[in-house]
């Protein structure tokens, strides 16, 4: 991610360094001495977690540092703005880079909108204050990356019974309330007739041959298929859907008609979240 801040790059590095400054913007507060090698200590507001820990990775300032948390990388940079024409507004503005690298592929809209507010945050801090720090409780900002990303494509994986159709997508409500808005209140239950939510709604739907309440239902489509449809945690912005459908048919005509009329049903899943208030 990159964005303009309108101070200068020893200001910007202070905010990224200095503890009771990261305490204002970054989602806790970062204590570090930054050189290679030095251990980083994040420290959660109220205790409301317990610390964790990291590694400075490179560090030079003003301009670099970097660090790891968790399995997580983090390397923010900073240089004058170049875009800029004259060389004293170069010098009084700074482009400011983050790459964070992750193995979470699905929770990359999470993090994205998370950076996006917290770098907003940051840019108030330095304008002087107050900090006010946007929550995103619609998801719509989360909702913006996920198609920015294109992260709620199909994929196409082999099974037993064929080809089989696999969608991951993180939603913005946890899983209680996703449930609830799947079972209209209901809880379904084995051998019943699955949900019309839990289907696209032409007809393949079948028996519940598994369920348990909020995490998990999948019901058959036939002898050997069926549709899973799994609820887990995710990144914590919200529950993560997984929905499988095996025995799709083989031919790639007919599995992107399958991938195409499952898209909808959990756009649409998405979209009545982000409209469910918290």
């Amino acid at each position: 991610m990159e964005r303009p801040i309108g101070h200068p790059p020893g200001r910007v590095w202070e905010a990224l360094t200095r503890p009771e400054l990261t305490a204002q913007w970054f989602p806790c507060e970062i204590s570090a001495e930054p050189r290679a090698g030095e251990p980083v200590t994040f420290t959660f507001p109220g205790g409301e977690a317990p610390p964790m820990a990291g590694t400075v990775i490179e560090a030079e300032k003003p301009w670099v540092f970097a660090y790891t948390w968790g399995g997580d990388r983090f390397h923010w940079s900073v240089r004058p703005d170049r875009s800029l024409g004259d060389s004293r507004e170069r010098a009084r503005h700074s482009l400011l880079t983050l790459v964070h690298t992750f193995d979470d592929h699905y929770g990359a809209a999470s993090f994205a909108s998370g950076w996006h507010l917290c770098v907003d945050a940051m840019a108030q801090l330095l304008d002087g204050g107050p900090v006010r720090r946007g929550d995103d409780r619609d998801g719509a900002l989360h909702e913006a990356y996920v198609a920015q990303f294109g992260l709620g494509a199909v994929t196409v994986e082999e099974s037993g019974a064929g080809p089989a159709l696999r969608f991951e997508r993180q939603l913005v409500r946890p899983a209680r309330m996703v449930w609830a808005l799947l079972t209209e209140g209901r809880d379904p239950a084995v051998g019943e007739t699955a949900p019309a939510a839990f289907t696209t709604g032409n007809g393949s739907t079948g028996k519940i041959t598994e369920v348990r309440a909020p995490e998990l239902l999948e019901y058959e489509v036939s002898q050997e298929g069926h549709v899973r449809w799994e609820l887990t945690t995710g990144t914590g912005h919200g529950a993560r859907l997984v929905l499988t459908v095996t025995e799709t048919p083989g031919d790639d005509e007919a599995v992107a008609a399958a991938g195409a009329a499952w898209y909808p049903v959990i756009e649409d899943l998405a979209a009545r979240c982000a409209a469910t208030p918290q």
